[in-house]
């Protein structure tokens, strides 16, 4: 998946539009979006669409973003949303991977009352929202065989930390924010799942969205958030491998696969080691799952 787009959970409009608008995945928005006194009606909302959206054969996936574990709502989010079995769930204001672990078992146990297979509700954290929780970043490994991605979010720390901006007036992130890019980064390798890049807050932009995104994949990232459609076709677009990198990659893999057991092989006048090998898998697979290979 290469793309993630946020849709307000209270809004069957918007909800309803979002299925044309190319993203990967949709998250269905509970937290943020929806204002306290409407976040009863969106939960009913939500699960009428993921009940007719479901029905679709070709679709993206659809995630719901419920709202943190000390908000007292996380509970009720999931006993309603669990009945329109969504493809996953993203858990804001995540602290570390005990709360992953926590989230697991909640899902768990609603899994086995709803009738659905267990673990099939992935999990999607974001996992730098509270000051804390930056340095509960090696936790993640492990916690939970639910995890399938790891993103950075700068929105809440800001605002955690009292800060005036997380961006500067060229809209790229502040030093500390760039500090946790990479750790959020590093995160979700270690914890071997998709690392996903924070959203892109200027959405008239696209010239900007486009630089990000493409520093972002340059740097390991492979996929964003978005906050409105008109992101998500640059999102795709930059992070769809090339046919170039495709076939770059299928070279490096045949050529560990023609000799088994090497640490180094040749190819093209250079010396690739398996960390090459690694690089080119994780693109084919992206690929993949772009239609492309």
């Amino acid at each position: 998946m290469r793309s993630f787009l946020f849709v307000p959970g209270d809004s069957t409009k918007k909800l309803e539009k979002s299925l044309g608008s190319g993203a990967d995945a949709l998250v269905l928005d509970l937290e943020d979006s929806v204002a306290a006194d409407a976040k009863a009606a969106a939960r009913s909302t939500v699960v009428g669409f993921l009940k007719q959206a479901r029905k679709q054969s070709a679709r993206p996936k659809l995630y719901v973003r419920v709202n943190a574990l000390d908000t007292g709502l996380l509970d009720g989010d999931l006993d309603a949303v669990l009945e329109g079995a969504p493809d996953g769930i993203m858990l804001p204001k995540c602290g570390s991977g005990a709360d992953a672990t926590l989230l697991d078992a909640k899902l768990a146990a609603r899994e086995a009352i709803a009738g659905l297979p267990d673990g099939s509700t992935k999990l999607f954290v974001l996992a730098t929202e509270t000051a804390a929780s930056i340095f509960q970043l090696g936790t993640y490994r492990g916690a939970t065989r639910r995890l399938t991605a790891l993103a950075w979010a700068g929105e809440d720390l800001s605002a955690a930390v009292n800060a005036e901006t997380n961006r500067g007036t060229d809209g790229r992130c502040t030093s500390p924010y760039q500090v946790v890019r990479a750790l959020g980064l590093f995160a979700a390798i270690a914890a071997e799942v998709l690392p996903v890049d924070t959203v892109y807050p200027n959405f008239r932009n696209l010239d900007g969205l486009r630089i990000e995104c493409e520093e972002a994949r340059r740097d390991g990232f492979m996929a964003k958030m978005a906050i409105h459609p008109a992101q998500v076709p640059v999102i795709n677009a930059v992070f769809t491998p090339s046919t170039e990198a495709v076939a770059s990659a299928k070279e490096i893999v045949a050529a560990f696969k023609n000799n088994p057991g090497a640490g180094v092989v040749a190819l093209n006048g250079e010396m690739l080691d398996r960390p090459h090998l690694i690089k080119a898998e994780r693109l084919l697979a992206q690929a993949r799952a772009a239609g492309l290979a």
